[in-house]
């Protein structure tokens, strides 16, 4: 008699994959992921995800295991096996009421985000939104303004002053070197509204960037989209990557708390301690026991810049 289907030996053994090759993703299209490996920008091969990861989502800046054919060449597919702890996580939900967060970049050094002074005028709320999320996600915020020609930042970064947040200049006419500088040796995410300019950065700051999108993202029949995030790598004297990722129409965050937010401060991370349970550190009249009003000195007045960012997650959006 034929055996049923439940009388094969079952394992729990699974392989190690020993020899499996460390790899950056840096980029995804329809079930197949783009991989440098050992983050060498000449060496990208493509992947498919292993069947024993299941559903595990990975995304680019997520630091991976992988085995197979790592020759790289045409119509070749290596497997991934293992997705590495994240160090850092860029997320965000459709709206302040969704439940599903997504993962936009992973692994992140910095988040880079691309704001113009001009058509379309500046809004503080969006930053805002991108600074609360980059602090909760281990994110150091650097503010990069465009089209500086046609506006003066003064106004629109002293709103941020007291956060300590690092503002660079690139647009058309100004010199590059600031973020340069600011994005050489490491992972940066860029983020911004569509028509802001952060293609043009792109291109500026890296030279090949329509070469190297189409030689990057060629993964399976695929092309590199709007919709999807994607890692270039600087020049080589620099190093580092920049990864764009798709204009952002809706920034929630559902996933974040005030606590996150202050947390992120390592001068107001005690302070809070002191805090009556359920304070959301709005301060008078909804928190008039929070402790955040008892520092004094610089302490207090970030303290009083992070209140403004709290307030700002807590009203209606304005992108």
């Amino acid at each position: 008699m034929r055996p049923g289907k439940g009388s094969r030996p079952r394992t729990k053994n699974r392989p190690t994959h020993a020899d499996a090759s460390t790899g950056m993703v840096v980029s995804v299209d329809r079930g197949r992921w783009g991989c440098a490996l050992d983050g060498d920008p000449d060496r990208i091969i493509v992947c498919m995800r292993a069947r024993e990861l299941g559903r595990t989502p990975i995304v680019v800046g997520d630091e991976v295991s992988v085995v197979g054919d790592r020759s790289g060449k045409t119509d070749t597919l290596a497997r991934i096996v293992r997705v590495a702890d994240r160090r850092t996580v860029l997320r965000r939900t459709a709206d302040d009421t969704d439940p599903y967060e997504r993962i936009v970049v992973a692994n992140a050094d910095q988040l880079l985000i691309v704001t113009a002074l001009a058509d379309p005028p500046p809004r503080t709320g969006f930053v805002e939104r991108a600074l609360a999320a980059a602090y909760v996600g281990g994110l150091t915020p650097v503010l990069c303004l465009t089209k500086s020609d046609l506006a003066d930042p003064a106004e629109f970064t002293a709103a941020f002053a007291d956060l300590d947040l690092p503002v660079i200049l690139a647009g058309v006419a100004d010199p590059l070197a600031a973020a340069q500088s600011t994005l050489a040796g490491k992972v940066t995410a860029l983020i911004g509204h569509s028509g802001v300019g952060k293609s043009t950065l792109v291109n500026r700051l890296v030279p090949e960037a329509d070469r190297a999108t189409s030689a990057v993202s060629a993964v399976g029949k695929g092309r590199h989209t709007s919709t999807q995030s994607l890692a270039l790598p600087l020049p080589a004297d620099e190093g580092g990557w920049v990864i764009d990722t798709p204009g952002i129409r809706s920034f929630g965050l559902a996933h974040v708390s005030p606590d996150d937010v202050v947390q992120a401060f390592d001068d107001l991370r005690d302070a809070i301690d002191e805090c009556p349970r359920g304070c959301t550190h709005l301060g008078p009249p909804a928190d008039p026991e929070c402790a955040l009003d008892r520092l004094t000195g610089h302490a207090h007045r970030r303290a009083m810049a992070v209140r403004g960012l709290l307030a700002s997650l807590s009203a209606a959006p304005t992108y």
